[in-house]
Formats: C-alpha cells, sequence, structure tokens
C-alpha cells in the first residue's frame, strides 16, 4: 500500500543509518532499549540524537525520514546492525560466542586489511531454544523518532536470513527451520509498529542478489528462498504500510566489498517476486550501470534509486545528482522513481557535516529535475539565503 509515498513524484528519502554525534557516548550495550531509557543520560543522549538526525533531515528536504539508526552501538564494521537483534531475541546464547574472521564460511580479506578486523570482532552466539522476539522493542524506537517530526518515518531491520547465517545452532534441524523462525518472530515485530502508526517498512538488505554471484550457497539456501523469506517477513505488512526492500553491494566502515562494480540484472526477475512496494537499488557507485535493466525488469512497484555514494566523503553536486535522475528518467517513469542513497551514511567513516551536505545535494538535485518536469519543489531550507549563516555586511 503506497502510503508515504502516495502523492510525491520523486520522494526523497536516504537508506537509513547516519553518523553518531561525537557527544553520542551512551551505548545499549546488552540491555532492553526501554531498560535503557529508564538511564538519564542515555535517554537525553539518544532522544537528541535522534532529534538532530531528523532535523538534518528536514533542514535537506527529505520526505521520507528515518532515525539515523540510533540505537546501534559503535562496534567496528556496523556490527551492531546484527549484534541489536541477536542479543535480544528469545533462544538465543552467547555464553559460547567467539571471535570468527569468516564470511560464508570463507575468509575474504586478510589479516591487515581494514575489512578483516570487522569480520574478527563479529562472534558467533548459539540458538539453544525456540526464537521468539523477546525485547527488540521495535514499537517504542519508531514512536521515539515519530513523536519528533510531522514527516513519516521509515522503519528498518535487518533480514532473517543475514542473522539465521550469523548463528550455530543447537535446536533447529537445518538452517531453513532457523531462518523461516526469525522471520516470524520479525513479522510479528514489525506487525505492531505498523499497528502503532508506522507507513514506511524496509527490510534491509535481502541477500538476493548477493547470492547470485554464487547461484546460491547450496541446494538449501537458494535464491529462490530468499524471496520466500522476504515474503514471509513482510506477510500482511502491504495492507496497512509501504514496504521496502533494500538492497546494496555491504558498506562496513564505508568499504566497498568488490574490487569492481557488481550487477543486479542475474537477480532482477527474482527482486520482482518480493512482496515489496519498493524496491532500492545501489546505483551510484556502479555509475547507473544497471539502470535500464532495473527499469525493464522491476513491474508494479516503485524503484528507488542511489544518486549519493555513501563510501566516498566526495559530496555530490546537485546538478551531478540531477544528471543522474535524468538518466534513470529514460528508463523508469517519474511516478515510479524515488530518490535515495546508494546505502547508510554510516557509523564509521563519514562525518555528519558530510552526510549532511550529500543529503542536500539529494535533495537541490532533485528539485533540478522537478523543476524541469513542472513537478513541486521539496523546501531545502539549508540552501535558502535567508537560513544562511554568512554574516551581511
Amino acid at each position: 500500500m503506497y502510503t508515504a509515498t502516495k502523492n510525491i513524484k520523486l520522494p526523497t528519502t536516504i537508506t537509513g543509518s547516519l553518523p553518531r554525534p561525537l557527544w553520542y557516548t551512551e551505548n545499549l550495550g546488552r540491555r532492553s532499549f526501554m531498560e535503557a531509557m529508564v538511564n538519564s543520560r542515555f535517554r537525553e543522549q539518544y532522544t537528541d540524537a535522534v532529534s538532530c538526525f531528523l532535523r538534518d533531515q528536514e533542514m535537506a528536504g527529505l520526505d521520507i525520514v528515518t532515525d539515523g539508526d540510533a540505537r546501534f552501538d559503535t562496534e567496528i564494521g556496523g556490527y551492531s546492525w546484527f549484534s541489536y537483534p541477536l542479543t535480544r531475541l528469545d533462544g538465543i546464547d552467547f555464553s559460547t560466542a567467539y571471535g570468527r574472521p569468516t564470511l560464508m564460511g570463507r575468509v575474504p580479506f586478510p589479516r591487515g586489511h581494514i575489512l578483516h578486523e570487522g569480520l574478527e570482532a563479529r562472534i558467533q552466539p548459539t540458538i539453544i531454544g525456540p526464537i521468539g522476539r523477546g525485547k527488540l522493542q521495535y514499537t517504542p524506537l519508531f514512536l521515539t523518532a515519530q513523536s519528533l517530526t510531522d514527516r513519516p518515518v521509515k522503519f528498518g531491520s535487518i533480514t532473517a536470513e543475514l542473522l539465521g547465517l550469523a548463528l550455530k545452532d543447537n535446536h533447529y534441524k537445518s538452517r531453513r527451520e532457523r531462518i523461516l523462525a526469525i522471520a516470524d518472530a520479525l513479522n510479528e515485530e514489525l506487525a505492531e509498529v505498523v499497528a502503532n502508526g508506522c507507513t514506511v517498512i524496509q527490510l534491509e538488505e535481502p541477500q538476493i542478489h548477493l547470492l547470485g554471484l554464487r547461484g546460491g550457497v547450496d541446494t538449501e539456501m537458494t535464491l529462490d528462498f530468499m524471496v520466500e523469506v522476504f515474503n514471509r517477513t513482510v506477510k500482511g505488512l502491504r495492507d496497512k504500510c509501504e514496504v521496502w526492500g533494500h538492497s546494496c553491494w555491504g558498506n562496513p566502515s564505508q568499504q566497498r566489498m568488490f574490487a569492481t562494480a557488481q550487477t543486479y540484472k542475474p537477480t532482477l526477475a527474482l527482486y520482482n517476486q518480493c512482496d515489496a512496494d519498493v524496491l532500492t537499488f545501489e546505483t551510484c557507485s556502479s555509475a547507473g550501470m544497471d539502470l535500464e535493466a532495473i527499469g525493464k525488469e522491476i513491474t508494479g512497484k516503485k524503484i528507488a534509486i542511489g544518486v549519493i555514494d555513501h563510501h566516498t566523503l566526495q559530496v555530490e553536486t546537485p546538478d551531478e545528482v540531477a544528471g543522474f535522475i535524468r538518466r534513470a528518467l529514460k528508463h523508469i517513469p517519474p511516478e515510479r522513481l524515488v530518490i535515495s542513497s546508494d546505502c547508510g551514511m554510516g557509523r564509521e567513516g563519514m562525518s555528519r557535516k558530510h552526510a549532511f551536505f550529500k543529503m542536500v545535494a539529494l535533495v537541490q538535485g532533485t528539485n533540478i529535475v522537478r523543476k524541469e518536469l513542472g513537478l513541486p519543489e521539496a523546501e531545502c531550507r539549508a540552501g535558502e539565503a535567508g537560513y544562511s549563516l554568512a554574516l551581511k555586511g
């Protein structure tokens, strides 16, 4: 159901994460969110950080905002994206967790490589009982952000397969069984968020395109199963809110995972089977090489393209953003096109200043194209002379 993007042409947003303020020094650790919010110092820092994230997005002029992933701790390589749910779902034991510098059973980055450090810092807990929602507490996270803005807050969650493949298992009989159990727990949690007013849910990083590089992991972890997992996680949600699926090529420590740009082409037909209203694709860092294929293969859904590269500190110009959008419009009609960043802007590697001005360029570039098409422009207060900090003589 189109809720947040229904009446907006070329709506703008970012994927999710934003760099933490330097003064935001508190971490959740393994406390539940509601437990931590009893602590006055954490409550103040967390709420202020979310407020800053939202205000920056409003000043830039984004139509759909996020909470900046403020719940995630300052863990190496952004690992809190994994550890937040893994430490809060029922049925998972951390007492036997250990470091493992592998990815899908391999060691793709040697010691001395920045991404080796990220993998080395990861831990692998064990499933010892039935997976349940536990203390995910997505609803109070969403409500904290939504109470601070009039704009729709897009709430994102990591996918079930990523969590399931990061676990040892002493309970379920197969990887499929445990991943579907996680999908069911996430579905229950997200349904509660939607029941409390959230209009945009985003599943982050379905592994369809990444496993597609290898034709799937094996006969159990197939590409068709990845589609099944996505659809099971969002079952029933599209009747009540807008469901997004975010795909990219990885963002640990703001690093590229591959030496050369990868293509979505082999798996676009599978993505089109996902029960989503909007599918997002990393296109800026690959110079838009898949725009034509994406426009051709993805039907019956809106398409969000990345026009901002999250890997680089070089801030794109509005003209560069506008040029990229014009290229996309040759293959995707404006009523189905959403403008976004390639991925999240970080928890490592990028400053708040860089992220802010990238968001400003995103909106200013979109406004250039909106004006050319005769569409309403967004207010970008950061770019208006009346709000400049420059002293007037």
